[in-house]
């Protein structure tokens, strides 16, 4: 049963991964600017999901030219073009995160609750790597997402965790962030706040020892990533990366660490 569910998850995470690249090409823009309508030629893109490859739209058909006698020549349509991340990327990811919360949950409520938000937390740590920014547009759906899906699974059979720790945990940590906020506006953006809300529902929900486990492990994978670019002079003391990867990965070692314990 255990190995029909994790196959099943990464299945489910894989095809969801499959429709997060155009959505991730359409959300990377800078503060302040409009999502993204066209692909780079120019060509007005349909829809948020999906891979992100374009095919230009079929031209007028040329008209006859002298002594055609059969009607206006066929127009053929340009060549398929990519503009964004490929999907082989989010499709693995979302598939391999989705596989990990199955292995450590199980069969549990809580465990289609975070299947379900996996394919949010990915599109955002893609739209986080390419501009350095977390949309609101995602960062609050996701924090009221995490809390009503858990809700739901508080009130089924089975669940291992707390509703109330849970949202206890996402005003912990969304505080604790602010607070980092405020004493370093620079090295702290407003969009981790708001990601730390929704983190913070899906460590609280096993208790105070994983929330603290996967504050931890955040903060800490990003300092290490940070130590390593210094070390290897790819970057200066004052410049920026995106953290919001690495706060969705402590926020994952806690979460598996407390299904596992569960």
């Amino acid at each position: 049963m255990g190995v029909v569910v994790i196959v099943l998850a990464a299945g489910y995470g894989a095809a969801a991964g499959l429709l997060l690249p155009r959505a991730a090409y359409r959300l990377s823009v800078a503060p302040g600017d409009p999502w993204r309508h066209s692909c780079p030629q120019g060509h007005r893109l349909r829809g948020w999901l999906g891979p992100a490859r374009c095919r230009p739209p079929r031209p007028e058909p040329a008209p006859p030219g002298p002594g055609y006698a059969y009607g206006p020549e066929p127009a053929v349509p340009g060549p398929v073009h990519a503009y964004g991340p490929r999907a082989l990327l989010p499709a693995a990811l979302t598939g391999a995160v989705c596989a990990l919360i199955a292995a450590a949950v199980g069969v549990r409520p809580e465990a289609a609750a975070y299947a379900a938000l996996a394919p949010l937390l990915v599109l955002l740590a893609l739209v986080d790597r390419a501009v350095h920014r977390l949309p609101d547009v995602l960062t609050l759906p996701l924090a009221a997402g995490a809390a009503a899906l858990l809700g739901i699974a508080a009130l089924l059979p089975g669940s291992a965790g707390s509703w109330r720790l849970a949202l206890l945990g996402g005003g912990a940590l969304g505080a604790a962030y602010l607070v980092l906020h405020l004493i370093n506006p620079a090295g702290m953006g407003l969009g981790d706040v708001k990601l730390a809300l929704s983190l913070g529902v899906a460590l609280g929900w096993y208790g105070w020892g994983v929330w603290a486990s996967g504050a931890f492990l955040g903060l800490l994978y990003g300092a290490l990533y940070g130590l390593t670019l210094l070390l290897r002079c790819s970057a200066t003391r004052d410049q920026g990366f995106a953290f919001g990867p690495f706060m969705a990965a402590g926020a994952l070692t806690g979460v598996l660490l407390g299904g596992f314990g569960a």
